[in-house]
């Protein structure tokens, strides 16, 4: 089973929303899925991404594949969390 870290649209219609789900790979995009882990809104300006960091690290820990969308979610977070640190 190749589990993927991926979005899924949820939003009407000219009013996209983005829920970033853990999800089997043969599922469709707005289907069934094993967790979800936070939501992305790309009309918002500023901070339009939210999601359970830990989570997406445990979930690549264990083999999931982000898509290119969500391992840039991914990569932004991680810096927004060392700056922090170092600060």
């Amino acid at each position: 089973m190749a589990v993927k870290i991926r979005l899924k649209r949820v939003g009407a219609l000219n009013s996209p929303v983005f829920r970033i789900v853990v999800a089997d790979g043969r599922s469709p995009r707005d289907g069934k899925f094993i967790e979800e882990i936070g939501t992305y809104h790309p009309l918002n300006k500023g901070e339009n991404v939210k999601f359970d960091l830990a989570r997406a690290e445990y979930w690549i820990s264990v083999g999931a594949q982000p898509s290119d969308t969500v391992a840039s979610f991914i990569r932004k977070a991680r810096r927004a969390a060392a700056v922090v640190v170092a600060a």
